[in-house]
């Protein structure tokens, strides 16, 4: 797993947080852009959940991904156009192909940084998310253990972070010293 980029290679201006569902994509994301303004470095958090919510998905097209790079596309150029140095991502890439197609979506390099959470930590979150709703728990819980295999397979990252018990504020230093971007 590698580690902060090399003084060789240029640190990329735009980051995707990634993980399964309850790892913490969209705090971590927040928590970023908030240590960037606290540097004084322009930037954009963009929740690419946002990005394609919309129902009925199509058939083929399980989580409306056509709809979410159509739009990426246009909110990143726009945040670019407006002066953003950074792009902080936060979403579910599943494969080294939709990978690309998001890396070519933002219009710049993409650093990837993968959150993962123990299991314990995890279900404390989700039930939290979700009390009261047993149905959504339970997709939730049966949809970690999909994409926890999928993100593995794919293997997309170039850096980890475990998030354990750390705040969302802890996390996010330890994304943006993984990706070298402080």
């Amino acid at each position: 797993m590698p580690g902060a980029p090399s003084a060789e290679r240029p640190v990329p201006p735009a980051l995707l947080i990634t993980g399964t569902v309850g790892a913490g994509k969209t705090s971590t994301a927040e928590a970023a852009g908030g240590l960037l303004a606290e540097a004084g470095i322009a930037h954009a958090v963009i929740d690419l959940d946002e990005l394609c919510r919309f129902w009925p998905a199509p058939a083929g097209d399980r989580f409306n991904f056509g709809l979410l790079m159509r739009n990426l596309r246009c909110v990143a150029a726009g945040h670019r156009e407006a002066g953003a140095r950074r792009l902080i991502l936060a979403g579910v890439v599943e494969t080294p192909g939709e990978l690309r197609r998001c890396r070519e979506a933002v219009g710049t390099g993409l650093a990837v940084c993968r959150l993962r959470t123990g299991p314990g930590e995890l279900r404390r979150r989700l039930a939290h998310r979700h009390r009261g709703d047993p149905d959504g728990l339970h997709w939730h819980l049966d949809r970690h253990a999909e994409l926890d295999a999928v993100l593995d397979r794919a293997g997309i990252a170039g850096s980890e972070v475990e998030t354990g018990s750390r705040t969302a504020a802890e996390t996010a230093a330890a994304v943006l010293d993984a990706v070298g971007w402080r």
